[in-house]
């Protein structure tokens, strides 16, 4: 598997196209792999809900363009920000298990994520999900 502009331009080229604005490309070499490695194309405008993985860190390396990993308290209240930027050799950043957290995205971007666990069964839950949980 090649990881090469011709890739990286495709699936910027794919992402822009989705209704998402985003398009993962999965990293997994078997389907006995339960982690979650995937490459993910994402334009400006995408709309990613808040997300937190409480059983692993999230690894995110940023391949190419700009964006900054937003972290949220458990009330969605904006609490930090990380600046990833290719030009400024700000490349990738480790996510706390449990941190709730999104991306806001300046330029077209590629990241590579890594996280334990399979997805849909690994505990991640969104902000939404997790108020609603409470409300009931």
């Amino acid at each position: 598997m090649k990881i090469n502009n011709q890739l990286i331009q495709q699936l910027l080229e794919q992402a822009a196209l989705s209704p998402r604005l985003r398009q993962n490309f999965d990293m997994r070499t078997s389907e006995q792999d339960v982690s979650q490695r995937m490459l993910n194309a994402i334009v400006p405008g995408s709309k990613i809900p808040i997300p937190r993985h409480p059983i692993s860190n999230e690894n995110v390396f940023l391949i190419c363009g700009r964006l900054d990993e937003v972290i949220y308290d458990s009330d969605g209240k904006e609490i930090d920000r990380i600046s990833l930027d290719s030009s400024q050799c700000n490349f990738g950043y480790v996510m706390p298990a449990g941190t709730w957290h999104t991306v806001e995205v300046f330029e077209p971007s590629v990241i590579y994520e890594e996280k334990n666990g399979q997805y849909k069964q690994d505990g991640t839950e969104t902000l939404e999900e997790y108020k609603a949980k409470l409300s009931k």
